[in-house]
């Protein structure tokens, strides 16, 4: 039982015993700083129904649980707040019963509850993965682990957009300026070499309509004429109909991509348990949309169109099929959604991730799954994110202005490498060990930047700052991990035993109560789908473990038990900063 629990149970007593009136619920808040207390509770709420004087209905509760609890050693009362002071006993028998659990705070699934599916990633494959596609990534894994942390069996998947106009103007390009080129004859990773035949597309797209403007077309009409976006289109009308060789060279092309993509989601850390391709999915959807057809949940327009009227809803009039019978993309999201049930039984609810410019299309789809009579479409979740921006502006991949994927993690890893050396705590690593310590330092650098901040705010990456060793950073966490294992290592005595009796100090006091918060914290981010909460609990454990171990003598403490009980406490932090980093994707250092 919680300490909140047995003290709401207590003074609902209370309230009984003492003002003969039942109450529901208890509200808490953290004692503030200048007052003396380990947990307030607010009186104000109950001061109409009692019939009294707060400071007076606060004294008559306190004095209460003093009499009646044995975690309850003193109280004071300010205005409408009664501050408890719980003894130390409470907190050593709480630490006794956590110390040795190496996963405190994670929940088990349960037996036969419906399973969540997170989806992130979901790239086109007509270029590589770029700083968004990072946040993206980061975003998903870590919602993924902190759901499987709090209790729910997870899969993760994506969907890869494998078709469309997009893939064909890469492929396109290939073909008319390629020569033939391949991963293997360039030395170039798969997505990266049909990426640069894309921003090759685009540049010559660009050049045939300055040309037809130059020849008196408008605008538009120069970018509907331009020979380029005519042939793309001819490939996809080609591809959609099944022609043998674009069909050969879309998979060639694909593969490509898939085996580039392999590679970085692997330096990331990142894995998916399922993988969706929209070749495949619109297919479905198509046939769910004739379905909804002949139910009348859509309609069809004069030109064969086929769409679903939600003015009354509150939204418009959305396309689910064209005149010319091709999807969209909301085609294909109903069918991927529709075919993951299918292929998951004990699927009762999924997780989007993608950016909020998509916030309108979910809100659709979402509705539309719902008027289509799928009881698991209340369970669909859009997390829903801001996106990406650098000191230097927004990123255009037509352009070839993203910043990648790749060459983000190894300059990443490039600028941890320049910091450590310059810090000069090297000696007596092997080269070996230096390259796996400079990569998880400027990987957990990337990743805790990322994660610290609210999903759905707009953010700003600064490489240089994230990579720090003071401040709420990554690496200033992995530090303070590195620093406990030191103490561990140095601690050549039993630290086994019990200690069941002690007078704690101040600050091992507010330690124990910050690791007593993680179960809380990762159901609070399981239900909020946000890392940020983990992050930034971690950032407060640790700034609270370094004014622990400023101020208090640990492995120099002559009591031999006191010395015990600290050694055991900074293992338990420590383990609860790796538990929490691990829900961020982020490693940690044994020694750095």
């Amino acid at each position: 039982m919680t300490l909140h629990h047995t003290l709401t149970t207590h003074i609902q007593k209370a309230v009984l015993e003492l003002f003969n009136i039942s109450i529901e619920k208890v509200e808490f808040q953290a004692t503030r700083k200048e007052f003396e207390g380990d947990i307030t509770m607010v009186v104000f709420p109950l001061v109409k129904a009692l019939k009294g004087n707060p400071v007076e209905i606060g004294n008559q509760i306190g004095n209460y649980l003093v009499a009646n609890l044995n975690e309850v050693s003193k109280f004071n009362v300010v205005g409408g707040f009664l501050n408890i002071v719980i003894s130390d006993a409470f907190y050593v028998e709480f630490f006794n019963t956590i110390k040795n659990n190496e996963t405190f705070g994670f929940v088990a699934p349960k037996e036969g509850e419906k399973a969540v599916m997170v989806e992130y990633s979901s790239p086109n494959t007509n270029k590589p993965l770029h700083l968004g596609h990072i946040r993206n990534n980061l975003l998903g894994y870590s919602v993924a682990e902190i759901l499987k942390a709090s209790g729910k069996k997870v899969y993760k998947t994506q969907i890869i957009n494998d078709r469309g106009i997009h893939i064909c103007k890469s492929m396109l390009a290939w073909q008319k300026f390629g020569n033939g080129q391949t991963p293997e004859s360039t030395g170039l990773k798969g997505d990266k070499l049909v990426g640069n035949f894309y921003v090759e597309f685009d540049k010559q797209y660009k050049k045939e309509i300055s040309e037809l403007i130059a020849q008196g077309k408008t605008e538009d009409e120069a970018k509907k004429l331009a020979p380029s976006i005519l042939e793309a289109q001819q490939m996809l009308l080609d591809w959609e109909n099944g022609k043998p060789e674009v069909i050969e060279l879309w998979k060639t092309m694909n593969q490509w991509v898939y085996d580039g993509f392999a590679q970085t989601y692997k330096n990331l850390g990142v894995d998916f348990d399922s993988y969706y391709y929209e070749s495949n999915t619109y297919l479905l959807g198509k046939e769910v949309v004739q379905f909804g057809l002949e139910k009348g949940i859509f309609e069809k327009d004069p030109d064969g169109s086929v769409w679903i009227d939600l003015t009354a809803d509150g939204l418009d009039r959305k396309i689910v099929l064209r005149s010319d019978g091709t999807a969209v993309y909301m085609t294909q999201d109903i069918g991927t959604a529709i075919q993951r049930v299918k292929d998951f039984p004990d699927v009762g609810g999924m997780v989007y991730t993608v950016g909020n410019e998509q916030d309108y299309h979910f809100k659709v789809l979402f509705l539309i799954l719902k008027k289509l009579g799928f009881d698991w479409a209340d369970s669909l979740y859009h997390l829903s994110y801001g996106m990406v921006e650098l000191p230097s502006g927004k990123m255009k991949s037509r352009e070839g202005t993203v910043v990648d994927a790749d060459d983000l993690m190894a300059e990443m890893t490039t600028t941890a490498q320049t910091i450590s050396e310059e810090l000069g705590k090297l000696d007596g690593y092997s080269e070996e060990e230096k390259a796996v310590l400079f990569k998880t330092i400027g990987l957990g650098a990337l990743k805790y930047y990322m994660l610290k901040v609210d999903p759905k705010k707009q953010m700003m990456f600064n490489p240089e700052e994230s990579v720090d060793f003071a401040g709420n950073t990554g690496p200033f966490i992995q530090y303070t991990y590195a620093r406990i294992q030191s103490i561990l290592r140095k601690a050549d005595f039993d630290t086994s035993i019990s200690i069941s009796e002690l007078e704690l100090h101040e600050k091992e006091k507010e330690l124990i109560k910050q690791v007593q918060l993680f179960p809380e914290v990762i159901q609070n981010a399981a239900e909020n789908h946000s890392p940020a909460l983990i992050a930034n609990y971690t950032y407060d454990l640790v700034k609270e473990f370094n004014s622990f171990y400023q101020q208090v003598s640990i492995l120099g403490e002559e009591n031999h038990d006191k010395k015990v009980f600290r050694v055991q406490l900074s293992k338990s932090v420590g383990n609860t900063i790796k538990n929490a980093f691990q829900l961020l994707g982020i490693e940690v250092p044994e020694r750095m």
